[in-house]
């Protein structure tokens, strides 16, 4: 994979770094390309790398030195680095897709609520993640490491001659389906095993171009937060903090989960849903708009933007949508309705078997 081209998209597009400023750079070390392009292209900028490149293995040996009481705190140092710089880069290089999945759901779910306030001040800041393919990656995603680098390639528009236009002309597209559904009031979502109804009367819809995302292609808002009615199945897997989660079904009332189970990864979901007393609303939903993806890798960044689905996640909201639903679990859901399904806004439909009218 072309490093070289990938560090310029997200230094001068995602970023539109500038001289003098302070850039966090996280990942392991299987993205040294990766890494070592950035760095040189960030200076180049007059600007700060500041690079955390994580150690095989370090994430299991955090879970299983942790103690409770660094369990429920933060490092004073973590958010005196976050206030001071100005942007941040997260780029997923993982060894080891599963690498959680042996720790306890309820454990992970507790670090999530002490995270809260040092992920709300990142937030607050210029912020994109971003993936870097690994042999792990290719594993998880069930294709060869060279496969999934070609895969990576056309979902960042990095096949094109020029990306940064390839993302202007999605924007363009999304901002037209968001002209469709800024008067609406009632979204409805049907498909096998789903019937759900939910309102968006006064709030905004968000045309995600890839600048935070890369890559993205959604867009998204935050539903009236005791709208939720219905039923719905998410049959594209998840895979919050490595742990595999599939064939889920929730039942809403009044915009609360009131029935959730999970084909596998049930006590996942049963943990994520007591995180905190927001875990049980809706925060975000998305329509993916991404046509280069089409087909999940196990990668949530990813697969929402998939062509042709929709997602819908449990927990916080982002305030930019009008949203006001407040909880530390963030977790996208996915609805395929490439396969036969529907989404209609006030009763037309804007999306039929994964294709827009």
């Amino acid at each position: 994979m072309n490093a070289d081209a990938f560090a310029a998209l997200l230094t001068d597009y995602c970023l539109e770094v500038r001289p003098g400023q302070q850039i966090a750079v996280s990942s392991t070390t299987l993205a040294a390309p990766l890494l070592l392009a950035l760095q040189r292209r960030i200076l180049e900028r007059e600007a700060w790398p500041l690079l955390d490149v994580a150690l095989p293995g370090q994430s299991e040996e955090f879970w299983d030195a942790v103690r409770d009481a660094q369990l429920d705190g933060v490092a004073s140092a973590s958010v005196a680095f976050a206030r001071e710089v100005d942007a941040t880069l997260r780029i997923d290089a993982t060894a080891n897709a599963n690498a959680l999945a042996g720790v306890d759901p309820a454990r992970l779910a507790r670090f999530a609520v002490a995270q809260a306030p040092l992920r709300e001040l990142r937030a607050s800041k210029r912020w994109s993640i971003t993936l870097w393919p690994t042999p792990a990656a290719a594993q998880q995603a069930g294709m060869g490491t060279r496969e999934l680098e070609a895969f990576v390639t056309r979902a960042l528009f990095l096949d094109r001659d020029d990306p940064v236009a390839a993302w202007g002309e999605l924007r363009a597209f999304q901002a037209e389906l968001i002209g469709r559904l800024s008067g609406a009031r009632t979204i409805r979502i049907e498909g096998p095993g789903t019937d759900l109804t939910l309102s968006v009367a006064g709030r905004d819809w968000v045309n995600s171009d890839g600048r935070r995302n890369m890559p993205s292609g959604e867009v998204f808002t935050g539903p009236v937060e005791d709208s939720a009615e219905g039923v719905i199945r998410f049959t594209i897997p998840t895979a919050p903090r490595g742990v595999v989660v599939s064939d889920v079904e929730l039942e809403l009332r009044a915009g609360r989960v009131v029935r959730a189970r999970a084909e596998r990864g049930d006590a996942y979901l049963q943990a994520a849903l007591e995180t905190d007393a927001g875990a049980r609303f809706l925060g975000e939903l998305g329509i993916g708009t991404n046509f280069g993806i089409d087909r999940p890798i196990g990668a949530i960044l990813f697969d929402e933007k998939i062509g042709g689905t929709v997602h819908l996640a449990l927990g916080r909201s982002y305030p930019e949508t009008g949203g006001t639903n407040v909880s530390a679990l963030h977790w996208d859901l996915i609805c395929d309705l490439r396969a036969g399904g529907t989404l209609s806004a006030d009763g037309e439909v804007l999306l039929r078997d994964g294709v827009f009218t």
